[in-house]
């Protein structure tokens, strides 16, 4: 059965404009003013309403294995939260084992999501070690569809080293791949960690105090200068300061092709949080650490710009009571990251568009349109147009709601966002032509799929 939404504002980062949309199947088949209606086609009325097309998550974990315990959410559930508030697909990142192969991961990765994503989905693909066979398995990767992949200069489990660096863009280049990297200085912020540690500082309000501005500026930095040398254009995920901004400015100026990404956290929260007291500040232990109010108005003011490219979250979730706590007695062992997936979309309508600081179409363009496009996935999502997937999100910009971990669909026992009102909302979430949310609340589950991505 076909369905016909009237009566909204479809969205792009172009314009917006009052237009009837048709869709049959899996794919929008039709765009106009005052299309007819045929017998049995089902009519939608988005009168008031934007209509935005399926949001992106371009940075994920919604299940992992840090070392020490699992996410809280898995795909089952994070991509239940994920799809009821308008996000219609994500990229997690896929992790090897040490020693394993990009292959194995893959496989893994794909048991996790498949059958139980309510979300589609792909993978940036982590690059934790180099050897000449991780090597040869970068052009079979793009060859199975993920043309994506990530690297660490922090965590001594995950990071490797320069020349590595350097020797990974080059396949990665040769392929017409994309790099996004972990920028912090992992050698210094361990130092620092274990001076800390060896004064008796073990609270969580040490967790940025260890990991300071400069130290994700000086990564950035050397990252770019690397990318530069190998001539590859590069993605940095989660930038969180004002000085690694400056770092991305000249180096744009100087001619190179860096591409930004940064999250709500780093927008709305800032490090006076780790001061909370009986140990709440660990729910907020995410790296980098939030910042302080100036970073967020310089991200603000890049977001604007248009020196920042993409707004994911990082989702990455543990509980507080009974994972959080791991750190109790050293902050270094809190486990890492917050969840996130859920609240993405109306934290930054609210605080971006309702707030008058960006645009609808900007919000389009930060969160599915910009995201699609660097990651090979343009135009079958990000954009609403004829062929194009039926990833739809019918936005009522009046709506109105306060953020709480009572009433989310993560499967965390808290929400670092608690108490935060909103303006806007997904009335209605539609996935490949399948109503999949309404007001928030699922009604179709694990329809997701893999969606293969191809350089073109």
């Amino acid at each position: 059965m076909s369905i016909v939404i009237k009566g909204g504002t479809v969205v792009s980062s172009h314009g917006r404009r009052q237009l009837d949309i048709r869709i049959n199947g899996e794919k929008i088949t039709e765009l106009g003013n005052g299309l007819s209606i045929a017998d049995g086609e089902e009519v939608v009325d988005a009168t008031g309403c934007f209509i935005f097309p399926g949001l992106i998550d371009g940075h994920t974990h919604l299940e992992l294995n840090n070392g020490m315990t699992d996410t809280s959410d898995d795909f089952t559930t994070g991509s239940i939260a994920a799809v009821a508030k308008g996000t219609t697909t994500v990229i997690d990142m896929a992790t090897p084992e040490h020693g394993g192969t990009l292959d194995e991961c893959l496989i893994t990765w794909n048991k996790m999501a498949e059958g139980k994503s309510s979300a589609d989905f792909n993978y940036h693909m982590s690059v934790i070690e180099w050897n000449e066979n991780i090597a040869k398995e970068i052009p079979k990767m793009v060859k199975k569809g993920v043309t994506t992949f990530k690297m660490y200069m922090a965590y001594d489990n995950l990071r490797t080293n320069d020349a590595e660096l350097y020797e990974a863009m080059k396949i990665i280049k040769s392929v017409g791949g994309m790099l996004g990297v972990h920028c912090e200085n992992g050698d210094v912020i361990n130092q620092l960690q274990a001076e800390y540690l060896k004064a008796g500082k073990t609270g969580p309000e040490n967790h940025p105090l260890t990991r300071p501005n400069q130290l994700e500026a000086e990564a950035v930095n050397r990252y770019l200068t690397i990318a530069k040398q190998a001539n590859l254009a590069v993605n940095i995920v989660h930038l969180s300061t004002k000085e690694a901004l400056e770092v991305v400015k000249h180096a744009r100026a100087e001619g190179q092709e860096v591409y930004v990404e940064t999250c709500p956290q780093y927008l709305l929260l800032d490090d006076e949080a780790y001061g909370l007291p009986n140990f709440e500040g660990a729910k907020y232990v995410c790296s980098p650490p939030l910042r302080k109010k100036a970073d967020q108005e310089a991200l603000w003011q890049g977001i604007i710009d248009g020196e920042v490219n993409t707004i994911s979250t990082d989702h990455c979730d543990f509980n507080f009571k009974d994972q959080k706590i791991i750190g109790k007695d050293d902050f270094t062992k809190i486990p890492g990251g917050m969840p996130g997936v859920e609240s993405r979309p109306e934290l930054v309508y609210t605080a971006g568009v309702a707030a008058g600081k960006i645009t609808p179409e900007r919000f389009v363009e930060l969160l599915s349109e910009n995201i699609a496009k660097q990651f090979d996935l343009y135009p079958q999502k990000g954009i609403i147009q004829v062929d194009s997937d039926a990833d739809i999100v019918i936005w009522d910009p009046e709506a109105t709601g306060v953020i709480s971990a009572k009433t989310q669909l993560q499967h965390c026992d808290y929400t670092p966002f608690e108490g935060f009102q909103t303006k806007g909302k997904a009335r209605s979430v539609y996935l490949r032509g399948n109503k999949v949310a309404e007001n928030g609340e699922i009604i179709s589950t694990k329809q997701g799929k893999f969606i293969f991505r191809k350089i073109t």
